[in-house]
C-alpha cells in the first residue's frame, strides 16, 4: 500500500487503464456508426415513397410521338360565354384521326361517341364496323378552357385563392363545371373520328400546386391510358394549392409538366392565329416569328425574320387568368429546352396538319406558316 501511495504502480494498473481507454473508444465509435446510419435512414427515400414517384413519374411501354395543346381561343368562341366553335372543333378532330390513324386520310373510321346527340331520337351503333380497329399512334391531347371557366374563375377571384371566401369556393364549383363540360364535347368530337379518347381531369388526378408551381401530379393514370391505346385528353382546370388554397392550373403548364416526364418526339400549339408575332397580330405591321432559339440560360431569341431591336410585345385578354400568349412561349420555352421542338400554328389548316405529322423536324419549309420554337444549344 506504501508503494502505491508513493507513485509506484501496482502490477496490472497500466493494462486496467488501457482497456478502460479501449472501451470508450469502442462506445464512441459505436454511437458514431449508429448516428450515421440513422442520418442515411433519413436521406434514403422509404419503399413507400420510392413507389410513389415511380407513380407519379412512371415510364411509358410505347414512346410518345406528340402532345397537341387545342387553345381555347381556337376551339370556342371566346367573345361568348360557353360557346364552341363547332366547324374549327370539328375540322381539328378531323386532322387529328389523319396523322393519329394511318391510311385513314381519305376514308371515315367507325365512331365511337354512342351517347344520344341533340336532334337525334335515338342511338344507332353498328357493332359490325368494330370487328378490327386501326391502332393509332400515342398522342396526348391538352385543351384550353377558351369563353368556358375563364369568366367564371375571374368573377370569383379562383386563381388568386381564398376558399375560405364563400364566393371563392362557389366560383371553383363553377369553375370545373364549366371546364369540364368543354372537356366532354371535346372528348365527343375525337370519339366521333373514331379516336379512343379519354378525358381526364387535372383536380380529379390529384394535381394540385403550391405558389402556381405544380406541388403534386400524378402521371400513372395517363400513362397507363397511353399503354393501353387510349389518348388522354387533358384540360386547364381549378385545382388546389397548398399556399393559397385554390388557383387555375393553365393548359400550357400542363403540357410543359408531361413532356419533361414523358418527353415526346414534338409538340404543338394549336392557336387562332398563324403563330408567335412580334406585337398583337391586330395592329399594323406585326411580323410573325418564323423561328424563335432557346438559349441553355432559359433566355430566347428571333433567328427568323432578323428583328431590329429583337423586341416582342405581348398582350391576354382581360378576363384570361392564365397569362395568354406569354406564358405560352415562356412554357414552350421551357420545352424546348429539353431538346423537344415546339411548333405553334394557326388550328384547322394545311401548316397545322403538317406540323401535327412531324413534317418540321427538319429544316422549316419558306411555305410554312407558323412559329417553331427549337433549343440553340
Amino acid at each position: 500500500m506504501i508503494l502505491q501511495h508513493a507513485g509506484i504502480p501496482v502490477k496490472g494498473a497500466s493494462s486496467l487503464k488501457g482497456r478502460t481507454r479501449r472501451a470508450r473508444r469502442r462506445t464512441k465509435r459505436a454511437s458514431l456508426i449508429k448516428k450515421a446510419s440513422k442520418q442515411r435512414a433519413r436521406r434514403r427515400p422509404t419503399s413507400t415513397v420510392m413507389e410513389q414517384q415511380r407513380s407519379e413519374h412512371p415510364s411509358l411501354v410505347k414512346p410518345l410521338r406528340c402532345i397537341v395543346k387545342l387553345g381555347g381561343a381556337a376551339i370556342t368562341c371566346k367573345n361568348d360565354l360557353e360557346k364552341i366553335n363547332e366547324t374549327h372543333l370539328e375540322m381539328v378532330a378531323t386532322q387529328l384521326r389523319q396523322v393519329m390513324i394511318s391510311g385513314s386520310s381519305s376514308s371515315k373510321v367507325p365512331g365511337m361517341d354512342w351517347s344520344k346527340r341533340n336532334g337525334k331520337l335515338g342511338i344507332s351503333v353498328n357493332v359490325d364496323n368494330y370487328q378490327e380497329l386501326s391502332e393509332s399512334s400515342s398522342f396526348i391531347v391538352v385543351h384550353g378552357a377558351g369563353s368556358f371557366g375563364h369568366f367564371q374563375a375571374s368573377q370569383s377571384g379562383v386563381h388568386k385563392g381564398g376558399l375560405e371566401r364563400p364566393i371563392v369556393k362557389a366560383g371553383f364549383v363553377a369553375t370545373r363545371i364549366s371546364v369540364s363540360t368543354l372537356n366532354l364535347e371535346v372528348v365527343r368530337a375525337l370519339a366521333r373520328e373514331g379516336l379512343p379518347s379519354l378525358g381526364l381531369s387535372p383536380f380529379s388526378c390529384g394535381w394540385s400546386t403550391r405558389g402556381k408551381n405544380i406541388a403534386s401530379a400524378n402521371l400513372s393514370t395517363v400513362a397507363k391510358a397511353l399503354d393501353s391505346g387510349f389518348i388522354p385528353v387533358l384540360h386547364g382546370d381549378a385545382v388546389l394549392d397548398e399556399l393559397q388554397g385554390c388557383t387555375i392550373l393553365s393548359g400550357d403548364v400542363i403540357i410543359r409538366h408531361l413532356a419533361e416526364h414523358l418527353k415526346p418526339d414534338y409538340v404543338v400549339f394549336l392557336t387562332d392565329v398563324s403563330g408567335v408575332y412580334d406585337r398583337p397580330p391586330t395592329e399594323p405591321d406585326a411580323v410573325l416569328l418564323k423561328e424563335i432559339a432557346v438559349r441553355e440560360d432559359g433566355s430566347w431569341s428571333v433567328v427568323k425574320p432578323p428583328l431590329e431591336d429583337n423586341h416582342v410585345k405581348m398582350t391576354a385578354a382581360a378576363h384570361d387568368t392564365t397569362g395568354g400568349m406569354e406564358t405560352k412561349i415562356s412554357e414552350a420555352a421551357i420545352i424546348a429546352k429539353l431538346g423537344i421542338d415546339v411548333y405553334i400554328v394557326q388550328a384547322a389548316t394545311t401548316h397545322s396538319i403538317r406540323a401535327l405529322s412531324g413534317e418540321l423536324k427538319g429544316n422549316i419549309p419558306d411555305d410554312w406558316l407558323g412559329t417553331a420554337i427549337r433549343f440553340a444549344g
